[in-house]
Parts: structure tokens; C-alpha cells; sequence
């Protein structure tokens, strides 16, 4: 790509001779750019031919059988012609480079422009997540299995067929080596069919309309034939092969590979602590049951213990008191400033009664057995008592002498006034 023209955003060339142009990826990784991409769009009034450079020119170099499959195949597909075409480029992919070749000599125009929000990339994302969660349950739907099968029968028509002839097939090594042959040649399909979507629908939409039509309805009648799936191990192979399937989504459905494995790591992580947590619940419901704490039972005191209870806590509450007017913490000199009889604070500090033995003789006439305040208490609670006991004889007096009148008054001179 040394010679070819490098793509930049915003970019509108427009050109009329042969070229070939390169977009070189930013290598700085942002996450606002996790699902954008770079839209490339190629048109022109004349007809002119699509080239892909890929920088793998030389087979030899391949690693696998699939890379070298596809580079043989690709040296042999012989690009179509067109008068437009669009090229989706995923941020921190490869660098991509392709050549325009125009038939006449007739101006083309190469845009480039960034969106954001690839719609495609998270629809991918979304799938993804949602289909491994709930492999599980849609791995025992019949709708959900017919759905699967007519999918695999458009995009991978010999998978579908091996699996349909399989019992026809004697030895399982024969057939596992038949199966990665068919998924081998199935993804490179599907790879050329991806590149090539826009195409195929632009210059033979009929014939894939067919091909969608036809291969559906068949894929169709053979899964209602075989019926949805009935035996738990199978059940098992298909909720593995969601997961995995879950898996490949949420990797094409980003454009950061970091973001894909963490995201891979976190749903695993949280599919597998589904069953520690549960053992942690049901241990917790057990021990629960166990360490539950009684009912508490509340003990009503009686007057004594009542009495008895005030004393001691008053007793421990003065003694804490003066240990703390005893540490060197107290301020004592603003403490005695503010005080009236700082001579009886010292005696209380050094072990004296809070109270005086006058105070307490005070405290005993006025509120103690036989003292002026309790009488008055006594002699008013007296008092209201007589006083509401005569209106009550006069109320019980009055409904007398009325049911009296009542039962006085003769049945016709009440008919009369009637």
C-alpha cells in the first residue's frame, strides 16, 4: 500500500483514473467508539470493478487450511463490476486497502464519514447477551428449535443436510470429519456472502429471494418432522451450542476485542456463581433457623424492685461521676468558677453524700408518709369523689321521674292528641 492514496475521515476524492486506496487504523483505543465504524461508500455513472488488496499475497504463508482455502479462492474470485458500493470498515480491525478499476474514463467518487452507532454491531451485542442468559429455556422451545433450524439450513445448507442424513451415516468418525468439512466450507460461505450482501441484492435479488424461500420452507418441514428436542443430553449439546453461538455474537459485536473477553468473562463468571450463591442461600436459611433469636418475654418490676433498681443505678451513675471529676481530663478550675458552693463539690468529689442530711429531712416532711403534700393529694382525690357521686344520684333521680310520667299517661289520651 505504498503507492495507494490513504483514507482519512470526512474525505470526498473524486477521481477517473485507476487507483487504489488504504484506511489505516487508529491504534488508540477510546470506548465511545465501541460500536462505530467507517462507512466507505464508491459510486459512479459508469460501471467499474471492486478490487480487495489483502496483505496476505502469497498463500504459502497461510497458517491453517481455512486461511489457505480462502486466499486460493479469493486469487480466483474475480471481482464484480458495479456502479456503486458500500464498504463497512470495524474500528481496530485490519487495515483495509482495495483498487478501483474504471471501465471508461468517467469520474468516481470515494466518501468516507464515521458513525457512531453502528446499528448492526449492537443488535449483535444485544443477541448475544440475551441469547446466553436464555439459553437455556430456548434450548427447550419448540418454536425456538423449528426457528434454529430453518436459520442453519439458509446459512449453513450442508451442516443442515449432514444432520438430517445422519442416521444413514454407520461410523461417528466418518461423520465428525464430514461435519468440520461442512462447517469449514459453511463459514467461508458465509464470510463471501457477508462481503458480498450488498451485491448479490443489488444485481440478483431474485434468485436469493428464492434461495431464502425455498431452503426455509424445507429446513422447516424437516425440523416439524423430526419434532424439537425430547432427551436431556441433547437438550444439554444445544444449550452448549447457544452459549458458544452467544459467544461469537457479543465478539463480532464490538470493536474492541478486550471488551468482548471481559464481557465473555463476566456473564461466565455470572452464569457459574448462580450455584454457589444458591448453596450460600439455602446454608444461610438453615442457620437461620438455628441461631434464631427467641421471643423476647418482658418482666413487668414489681414496686420494690422498681425502688431497688433506681438506687443502684443512681448509686453506680454518682460513683462514675466523681471518677470522671477525678481524672485530669475534668476541667476543674472552670468547673469551680461556675460553682456557687465549690466546698461542697470538693466533699462530693472525695466521697460525701450528694445530698445533705437537712436536704433529705425537707425532702421527707413534704413529700413522705404523713407529709402536708400527700394529705392535700389524698383529701382532693376525696373531695371530686363526693362532689361526682350527688349529680349522679340527681341524674338517676331525674330518669326515674320521667319513666314515672311516661308510665302514667292512659293509652286514649294519647290517641286523642294522635
Amino acid at each position: 500500500g505504498k503507492n495507494c492514496s490513504l483514507l482519512q475521515e470526512m474525505d470526498v476524492i473524486q477521481k477517473q483514473d485507476e487507483n487504489c486506496y488504504c484506511y489505516v487504523q487508529n491504534r488508540t483505543i477510546h470506548l465511545q467508539y465501541l460500536w462505530s465504524t467507517i462507512q466507505i461508500k464508491v459510486n459512479s455513472r459508469e460501471r467499474f470493478r471492486f478490487e480487495p488488496i489483502s496483505e496476505k499475497n502469497n498463500c504459502r504463508n497461510s497458517e491453517t487450511v481455512f486461511e489457505f482455502v480462502a486466499c486460493a479462492v479469493q486469487i480466483l474470485w474475480k471481482p464484480e463490476t458495479c456502479t456503486e458500493t458500500f464498504l463497512s470498515i470495524k474500528q481496530y480491525g485490519e487495515d483495509v486497502c482495495f483498487k478501483i478499476q474504471p471501465f471508461k474514463i468517467e469520474p468516481y467518487v470515494v466518501r468516507v464519514k464515521r458513525e457512531m452507532l453502528d446499528g448492526k454491531l449492537l443488535f449483535l451485542f444485544v443477541a448475544g447477551i440475551f441469547l446466553f442468559h436464555f439459553a437455556n429455556s430456548l434450548s427447550r422451545s419448540a418454536k425456538f428449535f423449528y426457528l434454529s433450524g430453518v436459520i442453519l439450513g439458509v446459512l449453513a445448507l450442508l451442516v443442515f443436510v449432514l444432520l438430517t442424513l445422519k442416521r444413514f451415516i454407520p461410523r461417528h468418525s466418518t461423520f465428525w470429519i464430514l461435519m468440520s468439512g461442512s462447517w469449514m466450507v459453511s463459514l467461508y460461505f458465509i464470510y463471501c456472502f457477508k462481503e458480498n450482501i450488498q451485491w448479490l441484492w443489488s444485481e440478483h435479488k431474485i434468485y436469493l429471494l428464492g434461495y431464502f424461500l425455498a431452503v426455509g420452507i424445507t429446513s422447516f418441514a424437516i425440523s416439524y418432522q423430526h419434532g424439537p428436542l425430547t432427551t436431556e443430553l441433547s437438550i444439554t449439546l444445544f444449550t452448549w451450542t447457544l452459549q458458544l453461538t452467544a459467544f461469537v455474537l457479543i465478539y463480532f459485536g464490538v470493536t474492541i476485542p478486550q471488551v468482548a473477553y471481559a464481557v465473555i468473562a463476566v456473564s461466565l463468571c455470572s452464569k457459574g456463581l448462580c450455584y454457589p450463591l444458591g448453596a450460600a442461600c439455602h446454608i444461610a436459611r438453615k442457620m437461620k433457623h438455628h441461631f434464631k433469636s427467641k421471643k423476647l418475654v418482658f418482666k413487668y418490676l414489681t414496686e420494690e424492685e422498681y425502688r431497688e433498681q433506681g438506687e443502684s443505678e443512681t448509686i453506680r451513675a454518682l460513683e462514675e461521676l466523681r471518677s470522671f471529676c477525678r481524672s485530669p481530663d475534668f476541667p476543674s478550675w472552670i468547673a469551680v468558677s461556675k460553682l456557687q458552693a465549690p466546698h461542697r463539690f470538693a466533699a462530693f468529689v472525695l466521697g460525701s453524700p450528694h445530698v445533705s442530711a437537712a436536704e433529705t429531712k425537707a425532702h421527707d416532711e413534704q413529700y413522705g408518709i404523713g407529709s402536708f403534700f400527700l394529705e392535700e393529694q389524698l383529701f382532693e382525690t376525696r373531695a371530686q369523689f363526693e362532689q361526682d357521686e350527688p349529680a349522679n344520684s340527681v341524674h338517676e333521680e331525674d330518669e326515674e321521674n320521667e319513666n314515672e310520667m311516661h308510665s302514667q299517661i292512659p293509652f286514649p289520651y294519647a290517641t286523642e292528641l294522635l
